[in-house]
């Protein structure tokens, strides 16, 4: 448990029970399946941002519990299908659930998590935040065959890899934060920066994730480093290596992003460290890192309000 987590122990403890309960389903292999990705452990930052938000707000309730269950489950879904997608073997130092159980269970346990969030949506009772929900989940599902059909593309744009992260990640983020302020009863002015800051919060995450997947350790980060090139994926370390480097390194990170391979990685690696592309992305991440501290301003200080501060610095200097 990280120093943030511990802000709200309590609260969290409660996520994560509550969590366990509601997998329970008739059907073994769903709790089976489940079970398996709840075990794997994880940050769970985003049903974190939920309980801090909403206490920072003064939410004296017991829905933030709810919904912070809702963000995980969401998420869960999310990497049980980006791993059948991706054909991902290692997710958080072990077997991904469609490595462990086959394609078809990891998607409809998927299916099932997405179903289950939205039967306990609908006992919190809230339009405004059913709509941020069912809205999120439809822009993270677009966000996905974005990146599908820019998989293999090195004529990808930085632009075009911006959106996408903000869909895919995000966004699902910025729906925790927003969400969070709804249920606390916020000013119009607070739910808004609320979203601008988990929006923040998550593009600097993903940025220091793709600069993860050239500079980790795989035993750290819980999978194998050039995932994300094996994959065909164009991420930002790799767009601007190509704008950078000599003609000799863009062709060969043009060619290994076309045919996903990497037999190169020592060779690509050392061009995205001597261009600078690792420093660039950084300095994006910590752009947004800064951009999210902005929106606190307006927080009042609260043991929580320190928490989110001190996640904008976790973000950046994560290993894993």
């Amino acid at each position: 448990m990280l120093p943030f987590h511990k802000v709200v122990k309590s609260e969290f403890e409660q996520v994560n029970e509550l969590i366990i309960r509601q997998l329970h389903s008739d059907v073994g292999l769903v709790e089976n399946i489940g079970q398996y990705i709840v075990d794997a452990g994880g940050k769970r930052l985003r049903p974190l941002l939920v309980l801090l938000i909403a206490k920072s707000f003064g939410y004296r309730g017991t829905q933030h519990i709810s919904l912070a269950a809702i963000i995980e489950f969401i998420h869960t879904a999310t990497l049980l299908h980006d791993d059948v997608v991706d054909t991902s073997s290692l997710r958080r130092g072990r077997a991904t659930a469609n490595a462990r159980f086959g394609n078809a269970p990891s998607v409809l346990v998927g299916d099932f998590l997405y179903s289950r969030a939205f039967q306990m949506l609908v006992a919190i009772d809230s339009m405004a935040i059913m709509r941020i929900i069912a809205d999120t989940t439809n822009i993270i599902s677009e966000g996905e065959v974005q990146q599908l059909i820019n998989a293999g593309n090195p004529d990808t744009s930085e632009a075009a890899y911006l959106n996408v992260i903000h869909k895919k990640t995000a966004q699902l983020f910025e729906a925790a934060a927003q969400t969070g302020a709804i249920l606390a009863g916020a000013l119009a002015t607070q739910e808004e920066a609320a979203k601008h800051y988990g929006y923040h919060l998550g593009m600097a995450f993903q940025l220091v994730d793709d600069v993860l997947d050239y500079s980790g350790q795989a035993d750290e980060l819980g999978k194998n480093i050039g995932d994300d090139l094996a994959e065909g994926k164009p991420t930002l370390p790799l767009i601007c290596a190509m704008q950078r480097g000599t003609p000799a390194q863009a062709a060969m990170i043009r060619s290994a992003i076309e045919k996903g391979a990497l037999e190169q990685l020592d060779q690509i690696s050392d061009a995205i460290h001597s261009t600078g592309a690792l420093d660039y992305t950084l300095t994006c991440a910590a752009h947004h890192a800064e951009q999210a501290r902005a929106c606190l301003a307006d927080f009042t200080d609260s043991p929580e309000h320190r928490a989110l501060a001190e996640l904008t610095e976790f973000a950046l200097q994560r290993k894993c």
